[in-house]
């Protein structure tokens, strides 16, 4: 189990597969700014949907 554990702390890896982890946790970062505009966007319309009904 130590070992496991030193392993993953201090494994050396290529420069592919470094490049490879930021790329991935550069799409994560990306689609969570979607994620967080389309949630407001979605908020937005759905008050704008509220208000209608409010006023008919």
């Amino acid at each position: 189990m130590l070992a496991a554990v030193f392993h993953l702390l201090f494994a050396e890896e290529t420069a592919a597969q470094e490049g490879s982890k930021v790329v991935l946790l550069m799409l994560a970062t990306g689609g969570v700014f979607v994620l967080v505009i389309a949630l407001g966007e979605l908020s937005h319309w759905a008050a704008k949907q509220r208000r209608r009904r409010q006023e008919n």
